[in-house]
């Protein structure tokens, strides 16, 4: 990809695993200046800080939980407080807890809507504020197929990621007038942690509904993620990209 992203400076939650760190290493091989969010693996933070040699100096990492309002207000008065604005925000950021509806505790209903859903709203309210400054941004939110196929024993997680969406389509309308697009990328069956609990039946039934019969690599998202959040898409405002091998 011949993205520059020198001199911007992009948020991205979840900004240590999987995608999120995907994203964040494409990010910083660009020339972006990354704020990295991550909900409580210090161990993951401290990998992804020593692998990036020479770009580590433009990567910063911040433990937030990105469902606490209060929190995200006070780590994005840091972030104007030193950078002024910011150029990106990628909401990454989402977790699962999977059970049948009519056995799903009401925590597990309420967190996964909380993280996935609510984060998304408390980073994506405060980045906007930065980039009205300027008049430009690119704020992409990570949803999923589930939000519009949904699967047995993720009603929660289903929920959260069809909000994304329209949640995404309603800022979208909003502050396009400013030069800020808001669009979401929906990625399929990703080789990450985030499937590690697939049984082996499971493993071979996903991967026979994808008509490449491939799972995805966290590197085919972060591709796309630099393309909605390059100056050249400034035209795509309130899509959703799906990288799903056709799912």
């Amino acid at each position: 990809m011949n993205s520059d992203f020198t001199g911007q400076k992009a948020i991205i939650s979840g900004a240590t695993r999987g995608i999120g760190r995907a994203v964040a290493e494409s990010f910083l091989a660009q020339g972006a200046l990354v704020i990295g969010v991550y909900g409580g693996n210090d161990t993951a933070a401290a990998e992804l800080k020593a692998s990036c040699g020479a770009d580590a100096k433009r990567l910063s990492l911040h433990k937030l939980d990105v469902s606490d309002y209060a929190a995200v207000e006070d780590f994005y008065s840091q972030v104007e407080q030193q950078h002024d604005t910011i150029d990106i925000l990628i909401n990454n950021a989402g977790i699962r807890r999977d059970a049948v509806l009519a056995m799903m505790k009401a925590d597990d209903w309420q967190r996964v809507i909380d993280v996935n859903l609510t984060g998304g709203y408390n980073m994506a309210k405060f980045a906007v504020q930065l980039m009205m400054k300027q008049k430009y941004g690119r704020i992409i939110f990570m949803t999923s197929p589930m939000g519009n196929l949904g699967f047995a024993g993720q009603a929660n997680y289903a929920a959260s990621k069809a909000g994304q969406v329209g949640l995404m389509k309603s800022l979208s309308k909003e502050v396009a007038k400013r030069k800020i697009t808001v669009n979401c990328v929906s990625p399929g069956f990703i080789s990450t942690d985030f499937l590690q609990d697939l049984t082996e039946s499971q493993y071979k039934e996903y991967k026979k509904m994808v008509p490449v019969k491939r799972f995805g690599t966290p590197q085919e998202v972060a591709d796309a993620v630099l393309f909605l959040a390059g100056k050249n898409a400034a035209y795509i405002n309130g899509s959703l990209l799906e990288v799903t091998g056709g799912l």
